[in-house]
């Protein structure tokens, strides 16, 4: 029997606090990352130059954390603040830039 130890995670971006807000799901966060800070793609994170990770939540299922993603793109902005601020009250950077080279 094969373990599966992969993880998903679903992720807030900010360009500042209480700004625009983006959520996402990934498999390679760093990577991600990494792509939404670069340029990588050409849409929404790039338009509003959201580079700052506010929230994290990992998730051992990828069909949990796709599920819960579209669950927290339909919430009031309200309620994705209130998360994040329960879970990083003061808006901190949660993975810098140097801290994925």
């Amino acid at each position: 029997m094969q373990v599966n130890t992969k993880l998903f995670h679903v992720y807030i971006l900010t360009n500042r606090p209480r700004g625009v807000l983006y959520i996402g799901v990934t498999s390679d966060l760093a990577t991600r990352l990494w792509q939404h800070r670069h340029g990588h793609f050409r849409g929404f994170t790039w338009r509003y130059n959201l580079h700052r990770l506010v929230y994290l939540e990992p998730h051992d299922d990828a069909e949990v954390a796709f599920k819960r993603e579209r669950c927290m793109k339909e919430w009031k902005r309200q309620w994705k603040i209130d998360l994040i601020e329960q879970a990083n009250p003061d808006w901190q950077e949660l993975m810098p830039e140097g801290g994925l080279d």
